[in-house]
């Protein structure tokens, strides 16, 4: 694992700690993923998310920057489809959560992964050939350091309202 990723999953960490949030965090060696998911995906997320009265959601969460012409996070196509379909199979909620130095991990950006194919526009890089999507900041949800679940709750509605 790359110190870029590793360091946004402990940032996330200490932020779900600091807001005493339960969580699993699921351990990404190879031995601990049954070779029946590999059909369904080939990356797992990274955690999840122990929600009283509702279930879980389970979180990728990335070390991610948005790009800097446009401000849009760029998502690999593949990744997200494969997570929609692990999503739509087992009926699990699988989201995306980014941050970064360049916002000191005060800001988290949620969105859930069905939304990146619903909103996202594809592209290919001309260079390595990869699809990906491309999703305006104004999409995701925002989380700051001092805000709790709460706000991500209270402002999924925007996703029913587009």
């Amino acid at each position: 694992m790359k110190r870029k990723e590793r360091l946004a999953e402990k940032e996330f960490k200490e932020w779900l700690d600091k807001h005493n949030i339960p969580y699993w965090y699921i351990q990404q060696d190879i031995d601990t993923f049954s070779r029946a998911l590999k059909k369904y995906m080939t990356k797992r997320p990274d955690f999840m998310i122990l929600v009283p009265h509702v279930g879980f959601i389970l979180t990728d969460v990335e070390f991610k920057k948005p790009a800097e012409k446009y401000k849009v996070f760029q998502i690999d196509e593949n990744e997200a489809k494969q997570y929609c379909n692990l999503q739509n199979y087992f009926n699990l909620q699988v989201w995306y959560v980014f941050s970064s130095e360049e916002y000191h991990f005060n800001t988290w950006f949620w969105i859930p992964v069905s939304k990146v194919l619903e909103v996202g526009k594809s592209y290919k890089n001309k260079k390595t050939g990869e699809v990906y999507r491309s999703v305006s900041l104004e999409k995701f949800i925002t989380v700051s350091a001092t805000d709790n679940l709460g706000r991500l709750f209270s402002q999924t509605a925007k996703f029913f309202n587009e």
